[in-house]
This record gives structure tokens, sequence and C-alpha cells, in this order.
């Protein structure tokens, strides 16, 4: 056998595997995907479906996983077993959630807009290194009654130059990545992120090429920041190939040790930088992949093991952009 006819049967057999690991996550209703479900193994572990519902799962990458618990915006949390899982997952709509979501009608009048800058820093060392298994919330207050409209969020983020002598120069020169994020927004509950803004799967693809922030554009979600202010949160669901497509990333790397194999987390790219020029603690964090996990604010003292706290990094210095809409 030639060396190219080994090669493309490798690679023949690798798509094959791929696609026969496949599982997909359907509206058990309308029988369309659901996008962007959370997969969680139960024990602080997890991965991400695809646009596409689509995410993939066997005992050869996964030995030690008997059960996954599967959650999604507006459908009602499903756990099942391992053992024999089925080709095609369906979910069920939460009517009830559903129902909570904050309308607005579209306002059409007068508006000025304001802006709240984002915190940029190229400084590696002051950066949060995104993780699979954590979302990181900012909070923004509402200084007064006037009606306010969300229409862009600014997300800072840190590129890595390939060379560290040459990390001064153009985008050009900087490590390559095409990463996909998820954005959600959540009404302000006691001083902690609440419930959901809006059910819409809010995603953005970044590359290096965008630069120190990267801008999304929500106006289309009618996003309204309620009395009492709101939060904005990103969290990463991996990287991605050319055209935006999830890819199946690994989530964790396995290094044994004397007491058994040690999982450690996979960090993606960008880097997201933090800062000390905020005075008050506007970020916290979570753990997607625990079944009820609960947001804790990025503090000292919060039982959170983190660099960025011991130099004084308590925030992610988001961005926003908004139409502040005059009194009739």
């Amino acid at each position: 056998m030639s060396y190219i006819t080994k090669t493309s049967l490798f690679f023949y057999l690798l798509f094959v595997f791929h696609l026969s690991a496949q599982t997909k996550i359907t509206d058990k209703d309308t029988k369309y995907p659901v996008s962007f479900a959370t997969i969680s193994f139960g024990d602080g572990q997890g991965l991400f479906a695809d646009d596409d519902g689509i995410f993939v799962f066997t005992k050869k990458l996964y030995k030690d996983v008997d059960s996954l618990f599967i959650s999604a915006l507006g459908y009602k949390d499903l756990a099942l077993a391992t053992i024999n899982l089925p080709k095609i997952i369906e979910m069920q709509a939460e009517a009830d959630k559903l129902d909570e979501v904050i309308v607005n009608a579209r306002i059409n009048r007068k508006f000025k807009k304001e802006t709240i800058k984002p915190y940029l820093d190229d400084d590696y060392y002051k950066c949060w290194l995104p993780t699979i298994e954590s979302e990181i919330a900012v909070f923004f207050p509402n200084d007064n009654e006037k009606l306010k409209k969300i229409t862009s969020v600014q997300f800072p983020i840190t590129l890595e130059s390939r060379d560290w002598k040459k990390r001064k120069r153009s985008n050009a020169n900087k490590r390559k990545f095409s990463t996909l994020f998820k954005v959600k927004f959540y009404t302000n509950v006691n001083g902690f992120p609440g419930d959901v803004m809006t059910y819409a799967n809010i995603v953005f693809r970044v590359t290096e090429k965008n630069g120190d922030a990267f801008e999304l554009e929500v106006s289309e979600y009618d996003l309204f920041i309620p009395d009492n202010g709101f939060f904005v949160s990103i969290q990463v669901l991996g990287y991605t190939d050319q055209n935006g497509k999830l890819l199946p990333n690994k989530k964790y790397k396995e290094i044994t040790s004397r007491n058994g194999i040690i999982k450690i987390p996979t960090n993606f790219r960008p880097l997201l930088p933090f800062t000390d020029e905020i005075d008050t603690h506007k970020t916290f964090i979570k753990r997607v992949f625990i079944s009820g996990n609960t947001w804790v604010q990025f503090k000292k003292g919060n039982s959170i093991k983190s660099s960025l706290l011991k130099a004084n990094l308590n925030n992610y210095g988001v961005g926003i952009n908004f139409n502040v809409y005059k009194d009739d």
C-alpha cells in the first residue's frame, strides 16, 4: 500500500469515526436543532453542541463518564445515561420560562448615543485564560430612569505575538486563532446575575484580525436596560474552522501523576485582559458544567484561586454602547 493510500485511509477512518460518534439535539416539537446546548458530565467537565445541535461523544473519548446533563436556554434540563446514547436527543421547550422574557415594543423617537468605553491592555500577565468551564459576567448599573437600549458590546481581547521580540508589531505578527464565544444578558437580582433577558443564541467568532476589542452588535435583540441594571456575560465555546464552524475541541488535558490522571482545563485564545482601574467589583464568575452552578463575585476572600486577584486585577473591562431615549 502506498503512502498516499495509507494517508487517505487514515483520514477516511477519522472522518467515519467522527460521523459515527455524532449525536444531535433537537426540539421535540419542531424537530429543529437546539444550537449550542451545554452537555455536562457531572464532574465539572463538559462540552457544547454546535449551531446544528451536534456534539461528539464516545466512550473512547470519555471513558469515565456514565451520564450526561443537557441544558439549553428555553428548554427543560435533561439527564440521560451514556450507555446506548441515542443519535438524536429531543428536548422539550419550557413555555413558562419563555413567557418570562422581557418584551419591549420598538421605540421610534429621538435618542442620544452614550458609550462606556472598554478597558484595553496588551500585557499577557494581566489576562484571564479562557476555559470552557467558566462564564464571566460584568455588571452595568442604571444611573437614572430614562429609557435605554443596548446597541453594542465591546469585549476587550489581548493578542499574543508569535515572537516576543516583535510583540509591538501589527496583527499580522500575532498568533492565529479562530474562536467562538457565547454571550448572555442577565437581569440584576440582589446584586447577582438573575434571569436571562433574551433566549436568543448570541454568539460571535473572533480572530487575531479583530485587534484589541471585538464589537458585537445587539440592536436586533431589543435589549432595554432594567431599572436596577444588568449583566452581560461571555463564555468560550471553542475553536472553529475557517468558516466559523465549531470544532470538537478537547476540553481538558490529561496529565498522569502518582495519584492517577489529573484533568486540567484547556486554555483557549484570545486572552481576556483584566484591569485594576475600576473601583467596584463588577465581575462575577461561575462554572458552567456543574448542575445548579452559582455565581461568585470575583474578589479576594471568595475562595477564588487567581493570580489576577493577587495583583488587584478585579474586573474584566467590558464596554457598551446604548441609546438614551428622550421623553415624549
